[in-house]
């Protein structure tokens, strides 16, 4: 009798061993998202909420064995606070990696190149996930921020793409497209031509945001910054549009008026000799390496064709002058 009931004993127990570890491997291997959805952990949020959130976004994830995993791992001192995107077919420990590993949900926001810091910070206090406090800092209180050595931001900050996670500062995105410049500015420096007309990197960050306004072909960066080199270093005035359309400001409405080119600005070009105080704009890392290693030429003068961004290029006022009236046949 003795030997029948300690036989179902362990007939039982053998069941719910074996029970256990079916439901086990069941939890541990299936997937249990069954589309992209998204979770937020907050700070403070212990495993059995975290297990509450998941249910109530349709995940069918075993409560016991997700703390048994937790707990395994010590997942509780581990969590990472953010939004976190779970696609489809993930299983329980791939959904409690994520948490542990912080791969919270990226959002992104573009800088494109030649674009003013008018333009980035517009841009910036427009995204919806960012967390906004730039609003009552000045420029030159966001430079002090970024502990720069200068307090006029135009050109400092670098174009590309961004990623985030959501209620990142928007600060923390200055500071990165910043800390971006500084580096491909002061690598590209270290391996600059010789005999240029800029004296340092600064000098040299302006120069390539004048090349990046002056053309939309990336094949004629070195030619226009040689002939900016040129006049450079023999003097001339650059005589740029772009920079007269920077110093114009907000009064600028799309037409650049001769009264306009002969009123002096920091930034006419046409009434001043030498660069203007500062950049015009975000240059990209081909205007950067242009400006550095321009094409040395005895080019002084060029005009757009009018019909693909390309331009005539002169060494001669003549030759110029002939290219301009071409131009305006052609656009008639």
């Amino acid at each position: 009798m003795i030997t029948k009931i300690v036989g179902g004993i362990l007939l039982v127990i053998a069941i719910a061993i074996g029970w256990s570890w079916r439901s086990y491997q069941t939890a541990i291997t299936e997937p249990i998202v069954t589309h992209k959805t998204f979770i937020k952990i907050d700070k403070g949020d212990s495993i059995s909420k975290i297990i509450s959130k998941l249910q109530n976004q349709q995940i069918q994830v075993d409560a016991t064995w997700f703390k048994v995993l937790a707990y395994q791992q010590d997942a509780d001192k581990k969590l990472k606070v953010g939004e976190y995107e779970l696609k489809a077919n993930l299983t329980a420990p791939q959904i409690l990696a994520l948490f542990i590993q912080g791969k919270t949900r990226q959002y992104s926001i573009t800088f494109p190149e030649g674009w003013t810091f008018k333009q980035i910070k517009q841009k910036i206090s427009q995204h919806p996930d960012l967390k906004h406090t730039l609003d009552s800092m000045n420029d030159a209180e966001i430079m002090e921020k970024l502990k720069a050595d200068k307090n006029h931001p135009e050109g400092l900050f670098f174009p590309d793409t961004y990623y985030f996670a959501r209620n990142a500062s928007d600060f923390s995105i200055l500071k990165k497209s910043y800390q971006k410049m500084q580096r491909v500015l002061d690598e590209e420096w270290q391996h600059k031509a010789q005999d240029l007309a800029v004296q340092d990197k600064y000098q040299a960050l302006i120069l390539a945001s004048i090349v990046e306004k002056e053309t939309a072909a990336p094949q004629e960066r070195p030619l226009i910054a040689g002939v900016f080199t040129q006049r450079l270093k023999i003097g001339m005035m650059l005589q740029t549009d772009p920079t007269v359309i920077y110093g114009m400001g907000d009064s600028y409405r799309g037409n650049i008026t001769r009264q306009a080119l002969h009123t002096p600005t920091p930034y006419n070009t046409y009434t001043i000799k030498g660069l203007p105080p500062t950049p015009i704009a975000m240059p990209a890392k081909e205007a950067i390496q242009a400006a550095l290693h321009p094409t040395k030429t005895d080019k002084l003068y060029f005009v757009a064709h009018g019909h693909d961004g390309t331009h005539v290029f002169s060494a001669t006022l003549k030759a110029h002058n002939d290219a301009v009236q071409q131009y305006l046949r052609n656009s008639k």
